[in-house]
């Protein structure tokens, strides 16, 4: 009989689902706070999101600077956690160690708190960058443990 790894009798998918499901969350909650900064910056990107007794007053725009740091926090967010969600239940598939994955699940999500807050701060370089790059290296590491033990 084969083994199940995607249980919850497995610490490490467990853990794994816990730091998964809360980097997606995390990078959910980035929508709204677009949103919020769009109504207080009244920077709409389309004409049929202005409010309509303002219509003749506020223009479109895609510049408006705070908007556009959260939006690239975001999309930042999207280009990490996806891969990191991704190769992590290839990861699990390959029974890693419990406590080195732990590890890595936990570090990465730690890494995407620290990104935004850099982000949205904003700290000085390169705060932002090594939060950023630690998260990477973490799904780096997952990936060739992966690929050694495929191959």
């Amino acid at each position: 009989m084969p083994t199940l790894y995607y249980t919850l009798d497995n610490a490490v998918f467990r853990n794994f689902l816990f730091y998964a499901v809360a980097s997606i969350l995390k990078m959910m909650i980035m929508s709204p706070l677009t949103s919020r900064q769009r109504f207080e910056k009244n920077a709409f990107a389309n004409p049929e999101d202005i409010p309509l007794d303002e219509r003749k007053t506020i223009q479109t725009t895609t510049a408006d600077p705070d908007v556009e740091r959260i939006r690239r926090n975001h999309l930042n967010d999207i280009e990490n956690i996806i891969p990191f969600v991704l190769i992590g239940f290839c990861y699990i598939a390959c029974n890693p160690n419990p406590t080195l994955a732990v590890w890595h699940f936990r570090i990465f999500f730690v890494s995407r708190l620290l990104h935004t807050l850099a982000y949205q701060i904003p700290l000085r370089q390169p705060s932002r960058a090594l939060s950023f790059l630690v998260g990477f290296i973490v799904t780096v590491s997952m990936t060739a443990q992966i690929l050694f033990q495929v191959y």
